[in-house]
This record gives structure tokens, C-alpha cells and sequence, in this order.
């Protein structure tokens, strides 16, 4: 088995593992400030909004600078030591007792994020540019599943042996992804790619960040984002809405954040396909559209049921979008400038993520529910309508062959 596509199978692996240890706690942050740390149930919003922002905050500063370690350095060095961190950062949230001690333990996992950036700049950086879409899609696929199931070990967990211990079992999956990563990953990967020329070519982040392909790609990362953080905050109390009652609000929810990744595992490797096929580009609007499209119907339905299927289609739709724009960054980068647009691209989803459910809660306060979840459809329909406007006119969009980095990025920036 050629070393790429066995590289791209233990990067899915990871994937599944990353995105499981964080989904199997994140839901549960709020209960555990109550149940373990003491926390007043009239203060939990206030601690969990702190808590969950944090880590986000820190990581939008800090992605960009592991980023740039890891193009100078080693790919493989960068992921190794976030999930080393991350690791640590697990078990130390397993063992707090007071919520500023929770606090200080999601500030070190913000510092210490850079795990999956890492991760996409080395496949990129190895795979064929005619399998990136297949091994972007497969990685994408990945960290859905380990979001559907997160929940669901976090839960199980939590439930036999206790809230703390889903902390040491991510603690132990972070843990085991640090020592794959070391014996699997080929030392230096990228300096095989990397030749002098190219490092004369070769800038800094705000070189990249004059690039419109990548300005471009960068906003609709972030746009996205604040799209899917929207809803968050509301989508529990929504759901509550819909079937009347209170009832098993924790399963019923669970239950419907779970069809979008469901739906997701099946569709991402036919996006990696289509990208090829077509161009990331246009994959990237029919994505977008698509996930608009149905974001806003299924706020239409005043039941459940209705709701639960579009959301599952519109999951088949979002499932093509962040692989298309990881596709889009490493057909418009060189290798040795990954490791940054991979970072620059997680700070700007986190940007998202700190303002989505900011901008959520106040709609929902003003406005209602459905409006919120109607507009996180209606922003992504935007975003492509503004994508397709602002869209180079000197492509061929529909070929899906690789652009020319050097003479694209000068290209564009003329006519930027």
C-alpha cells in the first residue's frame, strides 16, 4: 500500500478519535459545573459561556502561530505536542474542583490547540493533488463519526463511572494519538517537498493574507462557522417546541444533533469525488447552497419529524463544505506554506465559533427560535451568492485540474 493512502487511513483514525473526545464533553460541561464543581444552577450560563468562549478565544490567537512553527519546523513536531497538550489538558479537566480551575484548564487547551491543522497540512502535503479531495473527504468523514459518537460515549460514561471519567478516557485517546503520530509519521515530511526555490517563494501569513482566493476561503471558513454556532445556544429549547413538552430533551436532542453527522459520514467521500470531478470550487457553491437551502426549510415545520429529516438532509449538503475549502487552500498554496493557511483557517473558524452563539442567544431573545435557526440557512445562502460574485474570471471553474499556485496567486492579486 503506497505510504499516502495508508497515511490518509490513520489520519481518519485520528479524526475519529480527536472529534470523539471532545463532542463526548462538551455537551456535558454545563452539568458537570453543577454536579461536580458547585456551581449554582442560576450561575451555570454565565461559567459555561466563559468556559466555552476561552478556548476559542485563545486558540483564534494562537492557531496562526503553531501554524507558522509547524510550516519552519515539522508538521509531525506541531501535532505531536497538541496532542500532547491536549492530552494533559483532558486529565487535568478530570481532576478540577473549582470552575476557574476548569477555567485555567480550557485556557490550556486554547493554547494548545492546533491538532487538526496539523493534521490536514501533512496529508496535503503527501497525497497526490489528483486524491486530495478523496482524503480530505475521508478525513472530514472521520471527525463526523467521532462527533456522532462523542456524545453517545461521553453519555455512557458519565452514566456507569461518573462525569470525571470521560476526561481521563479523552485524556487516554489524545494520549494514543500522540504516540501513533510519532511512530507513524515520517520524520520532516514536508522538507521533501519543500525545495529552495520554493522557500524563496515561500512568505508569511500576511502574504497569504493578500492572496483573494485565500481571503476568500478564509471568511467563508469563519461565515460557516458562525452559521453552525448560530443555532447551538437555541436548538435544545427549539426542539422542546416542536414535540410540546420537556420530555427527554437531553436524548430527543441528542438525537438531532446526530442526524447532520450521520448524514455526514455517508456524503463526505462523494464531495471528495465531486471536487476532482468538477472543481472544489463549484462543489463548494453547491455545498453552500445546498446547506442553505435546506437550513432554512427546516425551520418551516412545526413538528419534529419534518424538521429531523431536512436536518438530515441539509447535513448531506454541509458535509461537502469544509472539504472543499481545505482542498481550495492547498491547491492555492505551496507546501512549505500549509502548516499556516491550516492555522490561519482554524483561527478564523473560531472566530465563528465565539461569535455565532453571541449573535444566536440575542436573535433568539428578540426575535424567536425558528428565526434563528431560519437564519443560519439564509447566511450561508448568502455566502455563496457573495463567493459566486466575487468568483476570478480567468478560471476555468468546472475542470477540476489543479491551478498553478505561483501564476494563480500573482494573477489574482492583479486583479484583486
Amino acid at each position: 500500500m503506497p505510504y499516502w493512502k495508508a497515511l490518509v487511513w490513520f489520519l481518519t483514525i485520528t479524526s475519529v478519535f480527536m472529534s470523539a473526545s471532545y463532542t463526548m464533553l462538551v455537551p456535558f460541561l454545563p452539568m458537570y459545573l453543577i454536579d461536580e464543581l458547585g456551581v449554582a444552577q442560576s450561575d451555570v450560563n454565565i461559567w459555561s459561556g466563559l468556559i466555552f468562549s476561552i478556548s476559542f478565544l485563545i486558540s483564534a490567537i494562537m492557531a496562526p502561530i503553531w501554524g507558522a512553527l509547524s510550516d519552519k519546523k515539522s508538521h509531525k513536531a506541531m501535532a505531536v505536542r497538541a496532542a500532547a497538550c491536549l492530552a494533559i489538558s483532558y486529565v487535568w479537566g478530570g481532576f478540577v474542583q473549582t470552575p476557574w480551575e476548569l477555567f485555567a484548564m480550557r485556557s490550556f487547551q486554547g493554547f494548545s490547540a492546533g491538532l487538526w491543522p496539523a493534521c490536514l497540512a501533512i496529508m496535503t502535503s503527501t497525497a497526490p493533488r489528483e486524491k486530495m479531495g478523496w482524503c480530505l473527504g475521508l478525513m472530514q468523514d472521520g471527525s463526523t463519526a467521532g462527533g456522532v459518537f462523542g456524545p453517545l460515549i461521553g453519555g455512557v460514561l458519565a452514566e456507569v463511572f461518573g462525569m470525571r471519567a470521560s476526561f481521563y478516557f479523552a485524556g487516554a485517546a489524545l494520549g494514543l494519538i500522540a504516540l501513533g503520530l510519532i511512530v507513524f509519521i515520517k520524520g520532516g515530511e514536508q522538507k521533501k517537498v519543500v525545495k529552495t526555490v520554493e522557500k524563496k517563494k515561500s512568505g508569511g501569513s500576511m502574504k497569504l493574507l493578500k492572496v483573494p482566493v485565500i481571503q476568500r476561503m478564509l471568511f467563508a471558513a469563519a461565515v460557516v462557522q458562525l452559521a453552525v454556532m448560530l443555532v447551538q445556544p437555541v436548538l435544545p429549547l427549539y426542539i422542546a417546541e416542536l414535540q410540546g413538552s420537556m420530555d427527554n430533551i437531553v436524548m430527543v436532542s441528542g438525537i438531532v444533533f446526530s442526524v447532520v453527522g450521520i448524514s455526514g459520514v455517508f456524503a463526505a467521500p462523494m464531495w471528495g469525488r465531486l471536487g476532482t470531478n468538477i472543481g472544489y470550487r463549484w462543489a463548494l457553491y453547491v455545498a453552500l447552497l445546498g446547506g442553505g437551502i435546506f437550513g432554512v426549510v427546516q425551520a418551516i415545520p412545526g413538528e419534529i419529524t419534518p424538521f429531523v429529516i431536512w436536518r438530515f438532509v441539509g447535513g448531506i449538503f454541509f458535509a461537502g463544505i469544509f472539504p472543499a475549502i481545505n482542498a481550495l487552500f492547498a491547491e492555492n498554496t505551496l507546501p512549505s506554506e500549509r502548516g499556516r493557511i491550516y492555522g490561519l483557517s482554524y483561527a478564523a473558524q473560531q472566530i465563528g465559533s465565539v461569535a455565532g452563539p453571541i449573535l444566536g442567544g440575542l436573535m433568539a431573545t428578540y426575535w424567536s427560535n425558528s428565526i434563528v435557526v431560519m437564519a443560519h440557512g439564509f447566511v450561508m445562502i448568502l455566502l455563496v451568492i457573495m463567493l459566486y460574485l466575487k468568483r476570478p474570471k480567468n478560471q476555468d471553474p468546472g475542470s477540476g485540474e489543479t491551478i498553478n499556485v505561483e501564476s494563480d496567486s500573482a494573477e489574482e492579486t492583479k486583479t484583486a
